[in-house]
């Protein structure tokens, strides 16, 4: 009997904290009234059904733009690369790739690395699998669900999700974290870290960003049928972000998981590494 309610105990226990996350604010459970008002649950238009293709074409396409000029998939790429530097063959999954071009730099990085290029937008597969990626003897390019993985326990060896953690709300994120560190060694995210202080969260992070990448992408020469979805995009990409306190709450939720903020040069408003693992 003793045994039944221990099991019992855990039971309602992990339901209490899975509604708990469910409801947790993105910058973590004890965020301040401020820090709670400065959130959203609108979705950008990368997310949205009733947004027309050529829209959320556009906005992907400055994003493209901006990590191109500035670096920044070239940044992450070797990121991943580095994390695998000692596998002869690491078998790499790479979630919501969107364009794929984190996959693709990686392999002419890693001579031997062989990665699976996925993302749940069945339009963005068949356009990743168009590409160079669809014919590299080294990838292969699925539509997969981060929160529910088609793979088996530790296929590969590592996981990485690269500015699309933000898009999964609490409940959502947690899954996603279970089934990273279920097939993966470690989970890699590369997202935006949500500041904890309410000014520093208003007037550095949801103010400059969409302004300065509004600007970027006006000296790149691009249209203001790109800009204006894109700024919309980054505004709420940023409301979206979690903090530091919110992300190891998500991990929280399996206690067998630990979480890693890896020092980094990166600064304030960049994306930055977080790596989820399992023992």
């Amino acid at each position: 009997m003793g045994d039944y309610f221990g099991l019992e105990g855990k039971l309602v226990a992990t339901q209490r904290i899975s509604t708990d996350i469910d409801s947790m604010p993105r910058g973590g459970p004890n965020a301040r009234l401020a820090d709670r008002w400065l959130q959203t649950a609108h979705l950008e238009y990368t997310d949205r059904s009733d947004v027309p293709d050529s829209i959320k074409q556009a906005v992907i396409g400055a994003l493209v733009q901006i990590g191109t000029h500035y670096g920044t998939h070239e940044a992450n790429a070797r990121l991943v690369a580095d994390m695998v530097a000692d596998i002869a063959q690491p078998r790499i999954l790479e979630l919501g790739a969107g364009h794929g071009l984190l996959s693709q730099r990686v392999l002419d990085l890693h001579p031997g690395a062989l990665v699976t290029v996925s993302d749940i937008d069945p339009a963005l597969v068949a356009a990743i699998a168009a590409g160079p990626l669809g014919s590299h003897p080294r990838a292969t390019v699925r539509c997969i669900d981060a929160t529910a993985i088609d793979a088996p326990d530790n296929s590969v060896d590592m996981v990485v999700l690269a500015a699309g953690f933000h898009h999964l709300p609490p409940g959502a994120a947690a899954r996603a974290i279970s089934e990273a560190t279920r097939v993966g060694a470690k989970f890699l995210v590369i997202d935006g870290i949500r500041p904890e202080e309410p000014s520093k969260l208003l007037l550095r992070y949801l103010i400059l960003p969409p302004v300065v990448g509004a600007v970027m992408l006006f000296r790149l020469g691009s249209r203001w049928s790109a800009i204006l979805p894109t700024v919309h995009d980054s505004f709420i990409t940023c409301l979206r972000h979690y903090s530091r306190a919110a992300l190891e709450a998500l991990a929280a939720v399996h206690p067998s998981i630990t979480v890693e903020f890896p020092a980094t040069d990166r600064i304030e408003a960049d994306d930055k590494p977080v790596i989820f693992a399992r023992p």
